[in-house]
């Protein structure tokens, strides 16, 4: 079977690093695409619109094309609709919104015209839940979310299926509070979802152990599955 040639956003840490190596694991041809520069990453501020084509454009050059694309690169800003505006929501929806649909767009040709490819978004529960000062992370969420429903649609006659992640809170470095402690680690966190039985598994996740549902969908044993958003978050969005 040949081997796929995968492109990950955010791929050196969190989430994205814990794609990426499942995915090598599994026998890709990974390349990262991350802010710096490092071994199989190439760098890109995909804040800036040269720069995502730069990268996709390099990232087909070195893996002879591209069958896998998985869009994870996002940043959090906190900030209510009472105290941010909208040079700071924009900021966001840069990379987490417009950058994984314009990347979408750039590699969606390629895959159409050899009549496979697999895209799959990491998005958040977030999307579908409130949580204080988290509006332009909410929207991006939410706003992906329906790109990825849509984008489904529109290339799946051609052979290329477009999924979703939505993962619950998970232990990454975006998840540390500025004292350096992990949110869920916070005996507020306890409280509102441990003891409370709001999160049933009583626990955050690893990046880890979203990976392997991130793997399905972007393989080729996932051959009926599209326009679908995979929620994995230990149980949360049962208790709403």
């Amino acid at each position: 079977m040949t081997t796929l040639r995968t492109v990950v956003t955010g791929a050196a840490s969190g989430i994205g690093h814990a794609i990426a190596a499942h995915l090598t694991a599994r026998g890709d041809h990974v390349l990262g695409i991350d802010r710096a520069a490092a071994d199989g990453i190439v760098a890109a501020d995909l804040a800036d619109p040269a720069a995502r084509s730069a990268a996709i454009a390099e990232a087909r050059e070195r893996l002879g094309g591209i069958d896998v694309l998985v869009n994870v690169a996002g940043v959090w800003r906190a900030g209510s609709v009472l105290d941010s505006g909208l040079d700071d929501w924009r900021a966001l929806w840069a990379i987490d919104l417009e950058a994984p649909i314009e990347l979408t767009a750039l590699v969606a040709p390629g895959m159409v015209e050899q009549g496979f490819g697999r895209i799959v978004n990491i998005t958040s529960v977030h999307a579908r839940f409130a949580q204080p000062s988290a509006l332009a992370y909410a929207v991006a969420k939410a706003g992906l979310e329906a790109a990825t429903r849509s984008a489904a649609f529109d290339l799946a006659p051609h052979g290329v299926l477009v999924n979703a992640v939505a993962p619950g809170f998970v232990r990454t470095p975006m998840s540390l509070l500025p004292d350096g402690v992990d949110e869920t680690d916070t005996d507020e966190f306890r409280a509102q979802y441990l003891d409370s039985g709001r999160l049933p598994l009583r626990r955050g996740s690893l990046p880890e152990e979203i990976a392997p549902a991130v793997a399905f969908l972007a393989s080729r044993e996932n051959s009926y599955t599209t326009g679908q958003v995979v929620t994995v978050d230990g149980g949360l969005t049962t208790t709403f």
